[in-house]
C-alpha cells in the first residue's frame, strides 16, 4: 500500500535512528497533502530516505511509530505483533498461570505499539486507544487479538471515551465490539475482585500494582492498615490475607468505595477487621494520629503534563509529611506516584523533603516499579511511568 509521506527537517532523524518512536510536530519539514488525523504515514529524511511509518496525529506528538521498517500496516502486521506481546507474557509466566487471570497484554511503546493499551481480565480483554490511529484500526485490532489468542479470550471492549483527544470529535463510545460480557470477576494472585471496565478508571483495574500488592501482604500480619485512594481495594485485600489486624480503605468516591466493599467480601466474607470510609485522604489523614502502622499512599496522578509538574511535587510532599506525621513508630509506608511526568528523582526528592519536614528517622527498604507485563521499550525511556518507595519509619 502506498502511504502519504512527511518529510522531516534536516537533522531531525537523529532520535529516530536512535528507535524513538515518537516524531515531534516541531521536525516536520513537509507534508503531502491530505493527509487526514489517525492516518499511516511514512516518514523520510530531509533527503527523502525512508526511516518509519507510523499514525499521524494532530499535537506535538505527530506521528508515532509502528515501525522502522519499510512494511504495510495490514492484518499480518497486527498478528505479529500481538502474537510478540503474548509470547513475552508466557515467557515470563504472567500469561496461562491458573492463579492469575489478570494481566496487561499491550503496553504501547512497551510493546512497540504506540498508542495501544489491551488488559486482560479472564475471558475478557479491555482494549483502550491512546491516539486516533488505533481508533481508527480497532476493529482490525480487535480481529487480530481474537486469532492469536487463540481461545483465551471471548469478549473485547472497548473503552477510550477519556483517552482520545476530544477535538479529534470521533464520537467514540465505550462498549463491547466482539462477544458481551456480564461476568466481571477476575483472579489476580489467587484472589478475586470485580472489575468496573464500564465507568471505572484505567482498564477497570490498576493491573500495573499487582506485584506491589503482592510484597505489601508479607509486611501486613498483625499491622493496623490504612489504604488511601483506595480504588477498588486491591492494596487493602492482599494486606487482610496477608493476616493485617484491621484494615481501613479511604476513597473520596463513593463508587470507589462500594467496589472496595465488594471485592473484600468476595474474598473475607463478613470480615470484621475492614472497613471503608468516603472521605478526602488529607481530612482522613488529619485525624489518624497513631492508629496505622501500615499505610499505603497510591493517589491518582498529580501531574499529566510537565507545566503541573512543580504543584504536583508540592502535593506530594504534602501528602508522605502527614503521613509521617501519623505513622506509628517502627511504621511501613508504601508510597507511589503514577505520573509519568514525575521522574523516579522528582518523586524520591519530594519524599524526601516530606521526611525531613516530618522530623522522621527514615529507611528506604525498596524501590517499586511497574511490574514486567508493563514492559518499557529501552529506546523510550518516558514509558518508566510508576515509581514507588516501601519506608521504615522509626
Amino acid at each position: 500500500m502506498k502511504y502519504k509521506t512527511i518529510k522531516l527537517k534536516r537533522g531531525k532523524e537523529e532520535s529516530l535512528k536512535r528507535f524513538h518512536p515518537w516524531v515531534f510536530s516541531g521536525a516536520i519539514d513537509k507534508m503531502d497533502e491530505g493527509i487526514e488525523e489517525g492516518e499511516i504515514v511514512r516518514v523520510v529524511t530531509n533527503s527523502g530516505d525512508f526511516i518509519a511509518v507510523g499514525h499521524y496525529q494532530i499535537g506535538s506528538i505527530a506521528v508515532r511509530v509502528l515501525s522502522f521498517r519499510d512494511v504495510s500496516i495490514d492484518d499480518e502486521f497486527w498478528e505479529s505483533r500481538l502474537a510478540s506481546a503474548l509470547n513475552m507474557r508466557l515467557s515470563i509466566g504472567i500469561a496461562d498461570n491458573p492463579e492469575n487471570n489478570t494481566y496487561r497484554l499491550v503496553h504501547g511503546e512497551g510493546d512497540n505499539l504506540p498508542g495501544l493499551i489491551v488488559d486482560c481480565y479472564g475471558r475478557t480483554a479491555v482494549m483502550q486507544a491512546h491516539s486516533v490511529g488505533i481508533h481508527v484500526c480497532r476493529k482490525t485490532i480487535a480481529d487480530s487479538l481474537l486469532k492469536v489468542m487463540e481461545g483465551r479470550i471471548e469478549h473485547i471492549y472497548y473503552k477510550s471515551e477519556t483517552t482520545l483527544p476530544f477535538k479529534a470529535e470521533l464520537g467514540q463510545e465505550n462498549g463491547f465490539i466482539i462477544g458481551g460480557s456480564k461476568d466481571n470477576t477476575a483472579l489476580e494472585n489467587g484472589l478475586r475482585f470485580h472489575v468496573d471496565w464500564l465507568k471505572g478508571q484505567k482498564t477497570g483495574f490498576f493491573v500495573d500494582q499487582r506485584d506491589n500488592r503482592s510484597l505489601l501482604e508479607h509486611y501486613a500480619k498483625n499491622k493496623s492498615v490504612l489504604n488511601m485512594f483506595c480504588y477498588t481495594g486491591g492494596f487493602s485485600f492482599y494486606a487482610m490475607r496477608g493476616g493485617a489486624r484491621l484494615v481501613h480503605s479511604v476513597d473520596s468516591s463513593a463508587k470507589a468505595i462500594e467496589l472496595t466493599n465488594a471485592n473484600v467480601e468476595l474474598n473475607f466474607p463478613n470480615d470484621p477487621r475492614h472497613e471503608a470510609f468516603c472521605e478526602d485522604a488529607f481530612k482522613f489523614l488529619d485525624a489518624a494520629d497513631n492508629l496505622y502502622d501500615l499505610i499505603i499512599l497510591d493517589p491518582p496522578a498529580f501531574a499529566k503534563h510537565r507545566a503541573a509538574l512543580r504543584n504536583a511535587l508540592k502535593g506530594y510532599t504534602r501528602l508522605n509529611v502527614k503521613a509521617f506525621q501519623r505513622i506509628r513508630k517502627g511504621g511501613i509506608l508504601f508510597t507511589f506516584s503514577c505520573s509519568q511526568v514525575v521522574t523516579k528523582e522528582n518523586f524520591r526528592n519530594a519524599v524526601f523533603t516530606a521526611a525531613a519536614q516530618s522530623g522522621r528517622k527514615v529507611s528506604i527498604l525498596h524501590q517499586l516499579h511497574q511490574p514486567a507485563d508493563h514492559p518499557i521499550n529501552i529506546y523510550h525511556p518516558e514509558g518508566e511511568y510508576l515509581k514507588g518507595l516501601v519506608l521504615y519509619v522509626e
